[in-house]
């Protein structure tokens, strides 16, 4: 690892350190460490697979990483999770580092991101919990999910209906959007309630169901 990469490694682990208190989240040495090793992975793959916008190391660990681990107070324990549209990870494959005891299934259209996701979940040592599909989610079908986590998708609020239709019976959606997600949520008279993300302006953490 060349000296830049590894000043980038120690700034954003040296941020989680400091700031998860600020996201109410508890993290070990060793989860942090299994943090920097997909923090790292992700930058390598990141310049030919646009996973992320390029930002600072502490811009990640705080916009992606933490934000990301806002979702674990929600799951239950032993919780069976379904991440929509999971690109670079997030926010399940934090949570999955903080939380051994959630099974996920990674749901992501693009062959060569689902392969990026596989080699992250191999690299955090996740790769027991979860497992990757990689087409669209809407070809797929899960029967046996309690949680669905979205982050980033394409046409978040014009696919929101189909997402409903598609959540198995019973089931609870956590969503990060802005006021826009909210009013395509309240056009569908679905009952939700929303925790602002901290240090954002417009953002939340909204769950349905």
């Amino acid at each position: 690892m060349m000296a830049d990469d590894r000043l980038r490694v120690t700034e954003f682990s040296k941020t989680l350190e400091s700031e998860t208190a600020d996201y109410g989240v508890e993290l070990s040495a060793n989860d942090r460490d299994r943090l920097a090793a997909y923090y790292t992975l992700l930058e390598s793959w990141n310049p030919r697979l646009h996973l992320v916008a390029p930002c600072s190391p502490q811009e990640f660990a705080r916009r992606h990483v933490l934000e990301s681990l806002l979702v674990v107070p929600h799951l239950s324990q032993d919780a069976r999770v379904a991440d929509i549209g999971s690109g670079a990870g997030l926010p399940i494959i934090p949570c999955l580092i903080a939380r051994s005891d959630i099974k996920a299934t990674l749901i992501e259209s693009s062959k060569k991101k689902a392969v990026f996701l596989r080699e992250a979940l191999n690299q955090t040592e996740t790769n027991q919990s979860a497992t990757v599909i990689a087409d669209r989610f809407e070809h797929t079908s899960l029967a046996d999910v309690d949680f669905i986590t979205c982050r980033a998708l394409d046409r978040f609020g014009s696919k929101l209906p189909t997402m409903i239709q598609w959540a198995p019976q019973g089931s609870t959606l956590l969503l990060f959007g802005g006021n826009e997600l909210r009013r395509h949520i309240e056009r569908l008279n679905l009952k939700y309630s929303s925790l602002p993300i901290p240090f954002s302006k417009g953002r939340f953490l909204l769950k349905v169901g």
